[in-house]
């Protein structure tokens, strides 16, 4: 007896379902090493773009949507909140500093909150559309997974920046979608990071920040020109 997906599922569908998978395990190696949890995410964020790429091409299905949504779940959702909530155990312990131990606790907690409610807008009302509100749940894991990355954000401002992003996940703020030629360059920037070490690595993260901070700040105001 055949799975029930086959013929049901197509080739984007498997490049989602490998999406979440890589979720899954970049949350498993969060609580172990920090860079190459962020090095997952970001693949799993280069994944999410090309199952998009590969839908317009061969074509979706009914399932695709939902599918995504749940992939991006595990991948943008969990995952970067366990990469921060290890990053913030390691740092703080109960006895020393309850307040920044619960904090590095809760705000990741609401992060997941946070990108599953935008995921299930999304699903709903944006599928769609060329254009979503509040910020997009890749985004803000790339943020977080690039800062790592780059060396410079330390566990205190990767929780603050947890509970920034949580807000403005479900802001109502529009993004709209990245032309098709920025996605090229992202991507790129992204399986460089991922792939480079030492100081080649840190300068094409901190490009990958830069760049997704730049379209989180002015995306909304500037980019539909």
């Amino acid at each position: 007896m055949q799975p029930r997906f086959v013929g049901r599922l197509g080739l984007a569908d498997a490049v989602t379902v490998g999406n979440a998978m890589l979720g899954f395990v970049a949350a498993f190696v969060a609580t172990r090493d920090a860079g190459l949890a962020a090095r997952i995410l970001l693949l799993a964020a280069v994944a999410d773009g090309l199952d998009g790429v590969v839908a317009r091409k061969r074509g979706g299905t009914l399932a695709g949507p939902y599918l995504d949504s749940l992939a991006d779940v595990a991948s943008f959702g969990v995952a970067p909140a366990l990469l921060i909530a290890s990053r913030a155990a390691d740092a703080w312990t109960f006895a020393d500093d309850p307040v920044a131990y619960v904090l590095g606790l809760l705000l990741p907690a609401v992060y997941v909150a946070m990108a599953v409610t935008r995921l299930g807008l999304y699903t709903a009302y944006d599928s769609d559309a060329s254009e979503t509100k509040g910020v997009p749940s890749t985004l803000a894991a790339t943020i977080l997974a690039a800062g790592v990355l780059a060396g410079f954000v330390g566990p205190t401002l990767l929780v603050a920046l947890s509970g920034v992003l949580a807000a403005l996940m479900v802001t109502q703020v529009t993004y709209p979608d990245l032309h098709p030629q920025d996605a090229v360059v992202m991507g790129a920037v992204q399986v460089l990071a991922i792939a480079l070490r030492g100081r080649p690595g840190e300068a094409f993260a901190f490009a990958l920040l830069f760049l997704s901070l730049a379209y989180l700040t002015l995306g909304p105001r500037f980019y539909w020109t």
